[in-house]
């Protein structure tokens, strides 16, 4: 084999973001209480390679040849990063009190699949063909594809403002919001005659804390006043999509994630608090 071939590369970020994630690994190395020079690289290049990952969805085994360290290493460097991330993201209170002072008349609620590798863990559900096997539990028939439902709490304009833990993907987006307890009765704290929370008829079985539109009754269409309703009720959260797409657009990690998939939850998190860092935007 000939001689491997370096190349220069750019980082699509500014440096205070590597100075903003470099700070958070050097603060968790003085709470593990780590000695100086016991690990193979400094947080400054501990935080390029997180940020390498979570942008450019580059592979570990290239951070770790790019790096000079053993596989395991960068795993460890990897979930480290990501672990310290996560633990900045902003609760659900205080998502929906910070919206509140930024004056928002609304927000959304909206679920997105995190694509994973195939996986394969049975799930509570048995398969059609009566195999006799389980359906996978992280298997999403809507989306027809593998991956985690995670919740995510936008502004009227889209930003994200709270990420849920992730739920396996075969979950419907109301058992995935009921999982996490405080969700729901925060939003319904949330609402009231000049706040709501909007989202769409996935989630109809919750409209004590959720305005969803007039799902059409059994033997007759909708009337005029319901159709217009509809209408306002769609145009009014039609950006709630941009939260989810934001995040994937700007982190390749989240387009499919390779690590085990009740990792997810953690590197939404991350990625959330990354994007509020490079936005300089919370609200």
């Amino acid at each position: 084999m000939s001689d491997p071939v370096s190349y220069t590369a750019v980082l699509p970020v500014r440096e205070s973001t590597v100075v903003f994630v470099s700070g958070l690994l050097a603060a968790e190395r003085r709470r593990r209480g780590t000695r100086g020079r016991r690990r193979a690289l400094g947080c400054y290049r501990q935080a390029v390679l997180v940020l390498r990952w979570f942008l450019d969805g580059t592979r570990l085994a290239q951070l770790a040849a790019d790096n000079d360290i053993g596989s395991s290493t960068a795993y460890r460097y990897l979930h480290e990063g990501i672990d310290v991330l996560a633990a900045a993201a902003p609760g659900l209170r205080g998502a929906l009190l910070a919206a509140r002072a930024a004056g928002h008349p609304h927000v959304t609620a909206d679920g997105t699949l995190v694509r994973t590798d195939r996986c394969s863990v049975p799930g509570p559900t048995a398969r059609a063909d009566r195999s006799g096997r389980r359906v996978d539990l992280w298997w999403s028939g809507k989306h027809a594809a593998h991956g985690g439902n995670v919740q995510v709490i936008a502004a009227p304009d889209g930003w994200p403002l709270w990420i849920s833990n992730v739920r396996p993907g075969r979950e419907h987006d109301t058992t995935a919001l009921r999982t996490h307890p405080e969700a729901l009765p925060l939003l319904a704290e949330w609402t009231d005659d000049e706040h709501a929370a909007l989202a769409d008829l996935g989630y109809e079985g919750e409209r004590d804390a959720l305005t969803t539109p007039v799902k059409t009754p059994a033997g007759r269409g909708l009337t005029a006043d319901e159709r217009t309703v509809n209408l306002l009720h769609a145009a009014t959260r039609a950006l709630a999509e941009r939260g989810d797409s934001l995040l994937k657009t700007t982190f390749k990690a989240l387009r499919r994630v390779s690590l085990c998939p009740w990792r997810i939850g953690a590197i939404t998190a991350a990625a959330l608090v990354l994007l509020h860092h490079m936005h300089d935007r919370t609200t």
